[in-house]
């Protein structure tokens, strides 16, 4: 099979490759999917440039753990009436070397989940770390009937999902962006206000359209840019859900946060503890069948442009980045 591969981290360029490999065989409990897309996340593009470090080095890996096909294949033990299914698959590369950006991916039977029908394999190679992240976050907040969240990086694409769902769930949404293009998208996915956090006060703005009392909770992909606001930007009591950080240090302040009872949250989703990932499946599931949700804006790319792809992702995408396989 053909697939990209890096043996050593680093910039995009130097490192990945397109390589033929053996095609895996699944094994006891796996199936094989056939790709018919892959998902690269911002989690993907810093494990290649070792930007994040996972703890393991393998001598070489397939990238990207998000990824949707057809399972074409069956491991002993497993239920016969998986062949042939519509799935989309998560954790492809979570401590395992060869993850979804290939034309063929063996794992648990878990890990490939049914779905639903009509919802395109675009969509499914989206759901894995961003629709499951912000499915989780919101659930995270609590009751949100009434109340008022941020979402940090609404136009992203755990932010795209975030803010459908925590409207869904009944919060007023005020999304957090940096450009009028980043507005244009929040708004679209159901951001009630969007606020440009590189021209205006957002502390200010939220005070004010909260009648003075703050948001109660943010949704967070960067505690370490934004840590040091959360005192003023949330209510007493609020809460800040982090599933993300531009550093690897996250520091608050010590009296606004005591003061102000501030909850903080960190969570990765690909750790989910077996009856939140569980829960979490089964409600996006529920989501994806009623055809709730709008998906992110793809971009697509071959196989063979890996590269531009990937470095597409660490520009920032504005769109859902994908490999056609």
């Amino acid at each position: 099979m053909r697939a990209a591969t890096y043996k050593t981290t680093g910039p995009a360029a130097e490192v990945l490759r397109i390589e033929e490999l053996p095609t895996p065989q699944p094994g006891p409990g796996e199936v094989r999917v056939r790709l018919a897309f892959s998902g690269a996340n911002p989690s993907d593009v810093k494990s290649r440039s070792g930007a994040s470090n996972r703890g393991w080095n393998f001598p070489v890996t397939v990238p990207h753990s998000d990824g949707a096909g057809v399972i074409d294949a069956l491991g002993a033990g497993v239920d016969g009436a998986l062949a042939g299914r519509r799935v989309w698959v998560y954790n492809g590369q979570w401590e395992r070397p060869f993850g979804t950006a290939a034309e063929y991916i063996a794992l648990p039977a878990a890990q490939a989940v049914p779905l639903p029908a009509g919802v395109s394999f675009e969509a499914g190679a989206s759901i894995g770390i961003p629709l499951m992240t912000a499915f989780h976050a919101v659930a995270a907040c609590g009751s949100l009937i009434g109340r008022t969240v941020i979402v940090a990086g609404a136009a992203g694409s755990v932010g795209h999902y975030a803010t459908q769902l925590a409207r869904i769930a009944g919060a007023r949404v005020i999304a957090l962006i940096s450009s009028p293009a980043k507005a244009a998208i929040a708004r679209a996915a159901g951001a009630h206000e969007t606020l440009n956090y590189r021209e205006e006060d957002v502390a200010s703005r939220v005070k004010a359209l909260t009648g003075g009392r703050g948001a109660s909770c943010i949704i967070d992909l960067d505690g370490a840019g934004n840590g040091r606001h959360y005192a003023a930007w949330l209510e007493f009591g609020g809460k800040a859900v982090i599933y993300g950080s531009n550093a690897r240090d996250v520091s608050v302040p010590f009296g606004p946060m005591i003061t102000n009872f501030v909850t903080m949250y960190f969570f990765i989703v690909y750790r989910l503890p077996a009856q939140q990932m569980r829960e979490t499946i089964a409600g996006v599931t529920q989501l994806l069948e009623a055809g709730l949700l709008t998906h992110p804006e793809p971009a697509l790319y071959r196989l063979d442009e890996i590269v531009a792809a990937h470095e597409r992702v660490e520009a920032g995408a504005n769109a859902k980045v994908l490999i056609q396989l």
